[in-house]
């Protein structure tokens, strides 16, 4: 009984034609990880997926509390939290997503006409939510205070 030295074993590696059967998936794990760290580093830039131009007035009150946000654009489309909603389902869907919310936040575009502002009001307050606007402050240094 002869035995030969080239064979299948457990740990050989075997060619088919010249080429490594194995796959090598280094590089794979390398671009994996470098597109894991670029997302990491990006992901806390991105605050909100509409962009409003916010009016500016003298006195902005800092709050750290979590509300839901109603955005209403310049083209008066609205959305709850960056999802489209409709004005007549906005109440509901408040109710249905944050059951223990009374306040809202209402962040409308400087250019938005004020029809939209004051139908999406009426409706959060018949609804017994109470109101909040976001404004942004003014630039005391563009006004040439100290």
């Amino acid at each position: 009984m002869a035995f030969s030295g080239n064979g299948g074993g457990l740990g050989s590696r075997k060619r088919y034609g010249g080429a490594l059967a194995e796959i090598n998936i280094t590089p794979f794990v390398d671009v994996v990880l470098v597109l894991l760290i670029i997302f990491m580093l990006t992901a806390h830039v991105m605050e909100f997926g509409i962009e409003v131009d916010v009016p500016k007035t003298k006195f902005v009150k800092d709050t750290a509390q979590e509300m839901p946000v109603v955005t209403i654009t310049k083209d008066a489309v609205i959305t709850l939290n960056g999802k489209p909603v409709n004005i007549n389902d906005l109440p509901a869907t408040l109710h249905l997503n944050f059951g223990k919310a009374k306040s809202v936040y209402v962040r409308a575009d400087k250019q938005t006409i004020w029809d939209p502002i004051a139908q999406v009001t009426a409706a959060l307050g018949a609804a017994g939510f109470q109101v909040n606007m976001v404004t942004q402050p003014e630039d005391s240094a563009a006004q040439g205070r100290p």
